[in-house]
């Protein structure tokens, strides 16, 4: 009895050891499922535009990197991106570089947001599978998907982030009234002052891309700056009841793109969230990706180059933004002629020039044409998960000046922030790819 037993217990354990372990592939799929997640956390954490766009890039730079040590058709960010230094050589036997890519992407995103819980739990619920699937390609794997994500952590630790953190709030001027003022219904402070000291990824300087200067404050009737704001005033908003153009609410609520949105409801104030500018161009990306049929490496390298971009030009902004401080047409408006107008938007807390949404949707589709083409149609249903309908464009700079004008029909910026801001995204953008010249 205790012989049979023995070697019912012999036998098992043979099977066991000669288990043939399963080969993994990994998708592009699996690289948007990761983003998403990503996305999902940045929404969750309410972070403000310029600082999505910077967890959006330093994650994908890392999953970047662990793909140029492999594919040649893609090479290494070091040389070109601003003080990057080489990435470590993978030395694992059973190296599954796809895996690796993924790994580091969501090893660095969990280093850069709040609810590190939401990140854990999808990257584990990841590693259980794969390490059941395969142990010895999940741990090299991993190995050197970590080792990257640390290289690439040293790297953004020196970006001047936590320096920003503790330099002083944005001073408001009441008695200069061409000068920016916080805007209802919160009356927040600036965010973000100083975001033109974080250190760019391409581009030489924060005000490399300076703009034209805007139309001069004055309130003569007869003057360009006063002609744009009664633009603003007739199409941007307006009191309860003015009927107001349905196609250009549809317009402006598509690109929104406000992470933080105040609602009143009675007595009762809460909050709705949303994606960024970057996030929805982040959006963009895949449904390009995907539409391409993109393999896995060039699906990462849309990611990285296009992020890349996006943050370079929210520094870019930020920094004619609080250089400039214009204020915005709300407070003009209620201030001067019409207490009871509002925009269609919800004015953001920061200076008016240049629009954010602009700039960083000129950058990002001077980056997606260079890579899928000119007239590259696609559908963009980036907004179906907050109820909004899907809008189709023929090409990603159909899509970018749309969103540019968007700003103009949500009532929360001028004329000139909107063109201008364009202007300045895509020579940024048209930089950033020649600069980074990652695809052989």
């Amino acid at each position: 009895m205790k012989k049979g037993l023995l070697l019912v217990v012999l036998g098992l354990m043979v099977l066991s050891c000669s288990k043939k372990e399963e080969k993994i592939e990994i998708t592009p799929k699996d690289y948007h499922n990761a983003m998403d997640q990503l996305t999902s956390v940045i929404v969750h954490d309410i972070f403000s535009p310029p600082v999505a766009s910077r967890i959006y890039a330093y994650a994908s730079v890392a999953g970047y990197e662990v793909i140029a040590q492999k594919d040649e058709n893609y090479k290494s960010i070091e040389g070109m991106a601003t003080n990057y230094k080489t990435t470590p050589k993978p030395s694992q036997k059973n190296l599954n570089f796809e895996m690796a890519s993924i790994i580091a992407f969501l090893e660095v995103g969990k280093e850069l947001i709040f609810s590190e819980a939401m990140m854990n739990e999808y990257r584990d619920s990841l590693y259980t599978d794969w390490e059941q699937r395969n142990s010895k390609v999940f741990n090299d794997s991993r190995s050197y998907g970590l080792e990257v994500a640390n290289h690439v952590k040293a790297w953004l630790d020196e970006d001047n982030y936590k320096q920003t953190r503790t330099m002083p709030k944005f001073t408001v001027k009441s008695d200069e009234v061409s000068r920016w003022q916080p805007t209802p219904p919160m009356y927040m402070d600036g965010i973000e002052p100083h975001w033109s000291k974080i250190r760019p990824f391409a581009i030489d300087s924060a005000a490399q891309f300076k703009p034209l200067p805007h139309p001069e404050f004055t309130m003569a009737k007869n003057s360009k700056f006063y002609k744009e704001l009664m633009e603003v005033y007739e199409l941007g908003g307006g009191g309860p009841d003015k009927k107001k153009d349905e196609q250009h609410v549809e317009i402006a609520s598509f690109w929104d793109c406000n992470p933080y949105v105040s609602m009143t409801k009675g007595h009762l104030m809460f909050a709705t969230k949303k994606i960024t500018p970057g996030g929805h161009w982040i959006g963009i990306c895949k449904i390009a990706s995907q539409k391409a049929e993109a393999d896995f490496s060039k699906t990462v390298y849309v990611y990285a180059k296009a992020s890349m971009a996006m943050a370079d030009a929210f520094i870019s902004c930020w920094d004619e933004k609080y250089s400039s401080n214009l204020i915005r047409p709300e407070t003009i408006i209620n201030n001067t002629f019409d207490e009871s107008w509002i925009p269609v938007l919800q004015t953001p807390p920061f200076p008016e020039y240049t629009s954010g949404h602009s700039v960083v949707s000129g950058a990002a589709s001077v980056i997606l044409t260079e890579i899928f083409g000119d007239n590259f149609a696609f559908d963009d249903t980036t907004e179906l998960v907050y109820g909004l309908p899907v809008r189709s464009f023929g090409s990603f700079y159909e899509a970018s000046s749309e969103a540019a004008i968007s700003r103009l029909y949500g009532g929360i910026h001028f004329r000139a922030a909107i063109d201008n801001g364009l202007i300045q995204g895509k020579n940024l953008g048209h930089f950033v790819d020649n600069k980074l010249q990652l695809a052989n």
